[in-house]
């Protein structure tokens, strides 16, 4: 016999799976700026910082920002280290944005994961330093 608690988690599902199904329609999102992203020069990308910035001074937000800041970080990645990030990883950067802690077993792209939220939220001056710890 099932516990109440696995009882909901089976019909409504974990707190996990609803966060996870809350941020889909972000990297929906993300994902929509893939061939805009794309179609872009080195120096284009570069200048995206300062267009972000500039942005922020206008009044967005990060989470405004986010979508169109991680698919910048994904095409930079795939252009310089040869790294897509796949959309679970863009869901861990979320996260981590949002302060929460991603634990991730060796070989699944910690760093990797971790340079979205530092890319975004060095946009408005913040600086972050990476730290991640293998087996």
């Amino acid at each position: 016999m099932l516990g109440f608690g696995k009882l909901a988690a089976k019909i409504f599902g974990s707190s996990n799976e609803k966060a996870i199904k809350a941020v889909s329609s972000i990297v929906s999102k993300i994902n929509g700026y893939e061939d805009q992203i794309k179609k872009l020069c080195d120096q284009s990308l570069t200048d995206k910082t300062a267009e972000f910035k500039n942005r922020i001074k206008n009044g967005e937000t990060l989470d405004q920002l986010l979508p169109e800041a991680f698919a910048v970080v994904r095409e930079v990645s795939e252009r310089t280290i040869g790294l897509r990030p796949f959309d679970v990883q863009l869901i861990g950067g979320y996260f981590l944005h949002k302060g929460f802690i991603a634990e991730m077993k060796t070989g699944e792209g910690k760093t990797l994961v971790a340079t979205l939220p530092a890319y975004l939220n060095s946009v408005i001056g913040n600086k972050a330093v990476l730290v991640t710890v293998n087996d």
